[in-house]
């Protein structure tokens, strides 16, 4: 099968904050799959997906998940990939099916699917419910459902370099978490919610794991920390930041005096009975 891009339906605005198709929207990509892509194979189960698959990944960024359940789902596997923006798809391996696609109007392709992964994607869709039930309709039986998010567990800060930057951390916090982004339709209550969810549509095996670290200033989690603040600017301001502070907090995002517990991953991951 050779790589296609499928238009479904146009790239529309449903509030999310970061351009994937920038040059700071790649670097907050790549930083996601340094992070993230080690705990998203823990999730597999073993031997999932086999050879021969039919797997869908939804949310794919750069598609280095989408890229991993291809290689496992071998060459006799089916491999779909679904994103709004498919700037960084381009390059996927062959095998990969790639959807420009708003899966808020239903799926691209129709299921059944062995494996599907979703990864910090359904809490920023304030229609998750609905498009959790999309996913778990389209599941094969015995087929998994893989999701990943990030928590609402609190971001203490550990060390820094005074007070002041202390609560210069936490009123950004605040104003990203608790201001901007319930805003834009986005939960960070959902990854702690998600596996009652399943449990709700009938899921079987259900089992979450959550998992956090400490960033230090100037290390590549406090740099993600920056690029979301540059990408979250216009909001930020609006919320009523100053320019000041956002200076201010991104200086203080490269001091090695810093650290604070940074963004928990919360793996959840249920089985459709056989």
């Amino acid at each position: 099968m050779t790589t296609s891009i499928s238009k479904a339906y146009p790239h529309t605005d449903n509030g999310y904050l970061f351009d994937t198709g920038s040059d700071l929207g790649a670097e907050h990509i790549a930083e996601i799959e340094r992070r993230f892509d080690p705990l998203t194979r823990q999730q597999l189960p073993d031997g999932v997906p086999g050879p021969g698959a039919r797997c869908l990944d939804v949310g794919s960024g750069a598609g280095s998940i989408a890229a991993l359940l291809a290689e496992l789902a071998g060459p006799d596997g089916e491999m779909h990939a679904v994103d709004l923006d498919t700037t960084r798809l381009t390059g996927m391996p062959k095998g990969v099916t790639v959807h420009q696609h708003d899966v808020r109007h239903g799926l691209p392709v129709d299921g059944p699917f062995d494996v599907i992964h979703a990864r910090l994607f359904l809490q920023h869709l304030p229609e998750r419910d609905q498009v959790l039930a999309d996913l778990v309709a389209a599941l094969a039986p015995g087929g998994w459902l893989l999701l990943g998010d990030v928590s609402d567990r609190p971001l203490h800060v550990v060390t820094a370099p005074d007070v002041a930057s202390a609560d210069l951390f936490r009123r950004m916090m605040h104003l990203s978490h608790e201001v901007v982004s319930p805003a834009r339709g986005l939960s960070f209550a959902w990854a702690h919610q998600a596996a009652g969810r399943l449990l709700e549509h009938g899921l079987v095996a259900v089992e979450a794991f959550e998992h956090g670290s400490i960033d230090v200033g100037g290390g590549p989690g406090c740099a993600l920390h920056a690029n979301l603040n540059r990408q979250a600017q216009p909001a930020l301001l609006a919320a009523g930041a100053t320019a000041e502070e956002l200076a201010d907090y991104r200086q203080l995002m490269g001091d090695p005096r810093f650290r604070a517990w940074s963004y928990s991953f919360v793996g959840t991951r249920g089985r459709r009975p056989a």
